[in-house]
């Protein structure tokens, strides 16, 4: 006898049997062809990295060089300030530095982040980094920035950076970059105006 199944019973069957094939080729096909063959809900981004908020990045905020009258050198800056600004933010930082004694501390707890000082004969080299960074690391990398200034100008002094302040910046980039070290080695550092003074001299 020949027994004929409802339309309701027909719809069952298709779905159980649609259940079984997409269970059966999960494992084999990736979530975005799954996502076109069976329209599916769209791929979740829970899995994307969290952004980390800027108070906890390590990073570097700006660079100065300035003399004993106060003076600025050189600045690198590598988070957006307004320029007009700048001239306040220099010479608060500046006179919170030069005021403070020999003996004191180079770390300098400023605002929202703290500085990072060397005094080198007359110039004084100031490092605004964030909270999380590592001040000792910093305090190095000024030494190791003075040392290839050095190098370069033989005994560098305040008229070699007013003079040829397109290669200190040079120098500074190839060291830090978007706030961040990037290069310690000297010879490396170097290497762009070693190789820039060549093709002068040639």
């Amino acid at each position: 006898m020949k027994v004929f199944r409802s339309d309701s019973v027909h719809r069952a069957a298709r779905l159980k049997h649609e259940d079984v094939l997409l269970n059966s080729v999960s494992t084999n096909v990736s979530p975005v062809a799954l996502r076109r063959r069976h329209h599916s809900c769209p791929i979740s981004t829970s899995a994307q990295q969290p952004v980390v908020p800027l108070l906890f990045q390590r990073m570097i905020k700006f660079v100065l060089m300035v003399n004993r009258q106060g003076q600025t050198r050189l600045s690198r800056y590598y988070q957006p300030v307004e320029l007009n600004r700048r001239a306040a933010l220099e010479a608060d930082v500046v006179r919170c530095c030069l005021s403070r004694r020999k003996e004191q501390c180079s770390f300098v707890e400023y605002k929202d982040f703290k500085l990072v000082y060397r005094q080198y004969a007359a110039l004084y080299i100031v490092v605004a980094v964030t909270d999380a960074e590592n001040e000792l690391s910093v305090f190095e990398l000024v030494h190791n920035f003075v040392e290839v200034l050095d190098k370069y100008f033989s005994r560098v002094s305040e008229l070699d950076i007013m003079f040829n302040l397109d290669r200190v910046h040079v120098i500074l980039d190839e060291m830090i970059q978007n706030g961040h070290i990037v290069e310690t080695n000297r010879s490396r550092i170097l290497a762009p105006l070693t190789a820039l003074d060549k093709m002068a001299d040639s």
